[in-house]
């Protein structure tokens, strides 16, 4: 399968019709805590401004003072726009600071800028990309090398040895620079240059609406935040993974994309007893996976991430489950519904649960207790068939014996069945110390590895060979990033 350039053209100029790709895209606030929230807002500022004022310096030389204050020229609309984002920018940082000091701040505020940034954003890539032919170079200089003007930082902003190369591939447009701009931003992000090299993708999206990279480029943005790693990175991630499957749900890489949206929420997931707002969505992620792509490639990856966050699932319900049985059955003060509640729960959507002969015996005494023998020995009886080797067969024996109800022999194929391994007190103790739920998360991304290796030839690099595209038969038939080794001189 492969997408044509007459398509990639049609989606983009749809896309950028509708205004909406930009490289941070719309994050949900319920999703986030007012700091990341605010984080993450003062992020997109500094990726617009960053834009605005290299693509405004393409337009110095020829413009005069006049051109520069007059907001209906090319560059005095890029300068305006500039103004505009630092205003809101410290708007934003006055936020961030009543923060820091826990002084009360108002969700509706937040809320107020979120929406004004998202529509500052709108316009911002709109401007830059009706300015593109008034930044337009008559020639191009593909495939000459460039002259490299005297280190410096980026922008002021970025490390300290950032060449002005950026600042021409960014203000310069011409033709064949959309390739020269994936090819320079892949190297950034590779080099851990998060910011740089979201710079320079955006860059493609909003300037060369025609160009073949332009899916490619905003996929490699959605990359770039989780590989960068950290909860606003993880939130960032999992919202730009969306806004490209969104427009794109049929591409060969679409299950792929999803299941770096379902790792996104994974790597936030906490404790069991903690907020489970995380593994929720995970778990819908990955149900979604399975219920739209049954015959991707991926399914038993799927399936095993899948096991183990509706075990921190039903571990949590286990945890509160057995606080009220605590409370009813120990101190006899009540709450004996809501533990088995609880436990019904697990019962009910997590068959696998890792612990579900303990939440069988335990919904099993709450019955026992309102005097509901026969649902009491059904739970009993399931234990002994289901978990053979489980430590509360012989307390569920005892108690069939106790109702006089009979007691069943253990299905065979269960007899391999063995308790959950009972990790170290070490193990225990880093986990709650660290605030970590052990889950399987693959931390490379969709095109990308989180740690380059120059012998691997992986997506991207196939991405760039192929001048933007990328067959289905390119993308490897297993959960990898990785594509081969790369040739060595000896063998081509």
């Amino acid at each position: 399968m492969r997408l044509t350039n007459i398509k990639v053209l049609i989606i983009s100029l749809i896309i950028l019709t509708l205004f909406t790709i930009p490289a941070f895209a719309q994050v949900k606030g319920s999703d986030a805590t007012p700091s990341q929230r605010l984080n993450i807002l003062n992020q997109k500022l500094d990726a617009m401004r960053n834009s605005l004022k290299i693509s405004s310096k393409r337009l110095e030389d020829s413009a005069s003072k006049e051109d520069k204050k007059n907001p209906e020229t090319p560059i005095g609309r890029l300068i305006s726009l500039e103004k505009e984002g630092s205003r809101f920018q410290n708007e934003v940082n006055n936020l961030r600071g009543k923060v820091g000091r826990n002084d009360k701040v108002e969700i509706s505020d937040i809320e107020r800028l979120e929406e004004s940034v998202s529509q500052f954003q709108s316009r911002v890539d709109k401007a830059l990309l009706e300015t593109a032919d008034a930044r337009a170079a008559k020639t191009t200089n593909e495939g000459k090398p460039r002259k490299k003007k005297k280190k410096k930082k980026f922008l002021g902003i970025f490390g300290g040895g950032g060449p002005d190369e950026y600042e021409e591939l960014i203000g310069d447009v011409t033709p064949g620079r959309d390739r020269e701009l994936f090819i320079v931003a892949t190297r950034e992000v590779r080099k851990k240059n998060f910011d740089v090299g979201r710079l320079l993708f955006q860059t493609i999206i909003s300037t060369y609406p025609d160009s073949p990279y332009l899916p490619m480029a905003k996929l490699a943005v959605a990359d770039s935040f989780y590989l960068e790693g950290g909860s606003s990175a993880m939130i960032q991630a999992a919202a730009n993974y969306q806004d490209w499957l969104t427009f794109f749900p049929t591409h060969p890489l679409a299950d792929r994309v999803l299941l770096k949206i379902a790792e996104s929420e994974m790597r936030q997931i906490g404790l069991p007893d903690r907020d489970i707002t995380r593994a929720k969505k995970a778990e819908q992620r990955l149900r979604a996976l399975i219920q739209q792509y049954p015959n991707t490639v991926l399914m038993p990856e799927v399936k095993t991430r899948l096991a183990e966050v509706q075990d921190n699932l039903g571990m949590h319900d286990l945890i509160v489950g057995n606080y009220y049985y605590k409370q009813s059955v120990k101190f006899k003060k009540g709450g004996l519904k809501g533990a088995q509640s609880r436990y019904l729960e697990i019962l009910e959507k997590y068959p696998n649960f890792s612990f579900m002969d303990e939440a069988l015996y335990k919904v099993a005494v709450t019955y026992q207790i309102e005097e509901e023998t026969d649902q009491a020995a059904k739970y009993y009886q399931q234990i002994i068939r289901d978990y053979p080797n489980s430590d509360y067969v012989k307390k569920a024996k005892e108690q069939l014996e106790l109702i006089g109800a009979k007691v069943p022999e253990p299905n065979p194929e269960r007899m391999k069945v063995l308790p959950p391994e009972k990790k170290s007190f070490i193990t225990n103790f880093k986990n709650q110390f660290l605030g970590v739920y052990p889950l399987t998360i693959d931390k490379n991304g969709v095109l990308m590895t989180k740690k380059f290796d120059k012998q691997k030839f992986e997506l991207i690099d196939q991405i760039i060979e192929n001048q933007g595209e990328l067959r289905d038969s390119q993308i490897p038939k297993a959960l990898t990033t990785v594509i081969s080794d790369r040739k060595t001189e000896e063998g081509k």
